[in-house]
């Protein structure tokens, strides 16, 4: 017995020295800087370069919030990313479902098809974002001879006159349009995989049942496929949420580091605004942004969890 005891000691012992790199690491790079913000945000005024030259005194208190939501653009940041992802979360998903649900009934070329549709999510997203610049932008836009991308040489394909998408005087819907566009198409890869694996996992009994019963095809898909899928929906629609709110990047790949079209309206997000205030050494400002966002998103997914619990079925 002695000696069974002595060898479940040695063995916890030779778990915790295989698990320290990764503690080690999640210590550095996740639990400091987790501390650290909250230190940044509750400290009145901090900037790293007042620190370090001695400048700053501390002193506690919520001045940096109180600078954040006083701030004028602040409204405009909460309005774009709650307006993105409001407008992207549900489009990906309907789109992803629609798409898993085809591709699961294709057996020929199927991997293949797979393969196509997740590329986008191993892709950059900056380089996207300008492939997608490219195809909405016009070319010697306002002279005599202008040179329109694919997406407007489309239009007049259909006898539609080209939009001013992103370019020179576009109005801010145009570009919201453009980057609801981007957004869904880059959102797309992870949710099919997702949801193409919860239909490959689905009992076929369900489905031969159907199948004896007559039973329509959009009925199959209303009452088995989405009550079936529903743990999955709700996991897309959750992540969904989480990411829409941290959208930065495919805004900077399509409109630069402005976040704007020329003379357009700002189409700043929260996550540029933190940005922002880091590269202009407003560290407290930057962590109090942060911290108000962090709150958002928890908000958010606690309602998302509360009702996916009353909806999903396991």
């Amino acid at each position: 017995m002695k000696n069974f005891l002595q060898k479940i000691k040695f063995d916890q012992w030779k778990a915790w020295i295989y698990l320290l790199p990764a503690v080690v690491l999640l210590l550095i790079f996740t639990v400091w800087p987790i501390f650290n913000t909250l230190r940044m945000a509750f400290w009145n005024g901090y900037g790293l370069f007042k620190e370090l030259g001695g400048e700053l005194t501390f002193e506690f208190g919520i001045k940096n919030f109180k600078w954040v939501v006083g701030y004028g653009g602040f409204i405009t940041c909460l309005k774009n990313t709650m307006l993105l992802t409001v407008l992207t979360v549900p489009i990906s998903t309907i789109l992803a479902l629609v798409i898993a649900v085809c591709l699961n009934a294709i057996k020929p070329f199927q991997r293949f098809l797979q393969t196509i549709f997740f590329l986008p999510y191993v892709t950059n997203s900056i380089a996207i974002g300008m492939v997608f610049e490219a195809m909405f932008n016009i070319v010697g836009f306002g002279t005599t001879m202008p040179s329109y991308g694919i997406i407007n040489n489309i239009l007049g394909v259909f006898g539609m006159d080209p939009v001013n998408w992103i370019n020179a005087g576009s109005s801010y819907w145009a570009n919201i349009a453009v980057l609801t566009v981007y957004i869904v198409w880059n959102a797309l890869p992870f949710k099919i995989l997702i949801l193409l694996g919860g239909l490959q996992s689905v009992n076929k009994q369900y489905y031969d049942a159907a199948k004896i019963d007559s039973t329509p095809r959009l009925r199959v898909f209303t009452k088995i496929t989405v009550p079936l899928l529903s743990p999955m929906i709700a996991y897309v629609v959750i992540t969904g949420f989480i990411g829409g709110f941290k959208e930065y990047s495919s805004i900077v790949g399509i409109f630069g580091d402005d976040m704007q079209a020329v003379g357009g309206e700002s189409l700043n997000t929260m996550v540029g605004y933190i940005y922002k205030q880091l590269g202009a050494n407003h560290e407290g400002d930057a962590s109090a942004a942060a911290l108000i966002l962090f709150a958002i998103i928890f908000v958010v997914t606690m309602i998302n969890m509360y009702v996916s619990k009353k909806k999903t079925h396991y």
